[in-house]
């Protein structure tokens, strides 16, 4: 996993959400094949938002308790998320471009 991309647990998910950038968090599971194709699109946005918003991820397997309280019942799921609500969802698979609007729109909040 790129050092950009942050593993989440519950803790550094909250301080994440706390602050005023935006969060995508990608809700995964190593054994899912739909969250390894979109694994690359997730590292690219890290990348070029790097300094925009905090890109992160959370295993639902690890992370039980996150996984339900934002009602993820298929994965992958891609949250963004402004000032700990959620902005955006995205279920299945998606493009990077379909991310980084999210966060541009999230970002002109």
């Amino acid at each position: 996993m790129s050092t950009t991309i942050r593993q989440f647990d519950e803790q550094s998910f909250r301080e994440a959400v706390s602050g005023e950038k935006p969060v995508l968090v990608d809700f995964y599971a190593d054994w899912c094949p739909p969250c390894k194709v979109i694994a690359p699109s997730i590292e690219e946005v890290a990348a070029e938002y790097g300094g925009k918003a905090i890109v992160g991820k959370i295993d639902v397997d690890s992370e039980q308790g996150l996984a339900s309280e934002f009602g993820v019942l298929n994965i992958p799921t891609v949250l963004v998320l402004v000032n700990g609500e959620v902005a955006e969802r995205f279920v299945g698979i998606r493009s990077k471009e379909d991310y980084a609007k999210a966060i541009d729109a999230a970002s002109a909040v």
